[in-house]
């Protein structure tokens, strides 16, 4: 009987030490659970923290992004209009220098209408002489330089009737030329950089 009531505390010691182990062990697995979940949310925090740091930082590089685009953008629209200024500037520049270049060449045209016809009244005679020949001179030199401005007189006897380089003033009969060709030069016309100053005045054969 005895041994029997020493196996039976036995067992109850035993039983008790399982069921006090076992209750350790699980304590000790629901702390570690409760670790392990408390870290999980710390660490989902954390990540929620980063992930919001790195969507401001983005949103902050895209706007900065777009206005550096604007501001190209702006920079390249402001340096296509100076060019389109400069060019505009450019050709009404050489427009007035054009216009006034040929308004002055429409003043000496007279003058060289004169020389010419002083220089064709000088008889044979005279054509020797220190007059007539500083006048030829003179001519020369100021055709000379009328040619360095590409100011050029216009073909006229001989060639075809063009109505954007000659004025017909009237018509005559020829043997020598077809219809349509102009038989004699009136005035002569000149051209200034392929742009007519002055029509040459001509009679066309009918």
């Amino acid at each position: 009987m005895a041994e029997e009531k020493d196996i039976q505390q036995e067992e109850n010691m035993t039983n008790e030490s399982i069921s006090e182990t076992t209750e350790e062990t699980v304590e000790e697995m629901t702390e570690e659970t409760t670790v392990q979940e408390d870290t999980a949310e710390e660490t989902s925090k954390e990540s929620k923290k980063e992930k919001k740091k790195r969507e401001k930082a983005d949103k902050k590089q895209d706007a900065l992004k777009e206005k550096i685009e604007e501001l190209e953008d702006r920079v390249k629209r402001q340096m296509a209009e100076f060019d389109n200024f400069r060019k505009r500037s450019e050709k009404e520049k050489t427009m007035m220098f054009e216009t006034g270049a040929k308004s002055v060449i429409e003043k000496i045209l007279p003058v060289v209408d004169n020389f010419e016809r002083g220089l064709a009244s000088v008889s044979a005679e005279e054509k020797d002489g220190g007059f007539a020949q500083g006048m030829e001179m003179i001519y020369k030199q100021l055709m000379t330089e009328l040619e360095k401005m590409e100011v050029k007189p216009i073909p006229a006897v001989g060639e075809e009737f063009n109505p954007d380089f000659h004025n017909a003033v009237m018509q005559v009969e020829s043997e020598e030329y077809e219809t349509g060709v102009i038989a004699q030069e009136l005035q002569k016309g000149y051209t200034y950089r392929d742009s007519v100053v002055r029509h040459s005045m001509v009679a066309v054969v009918s």
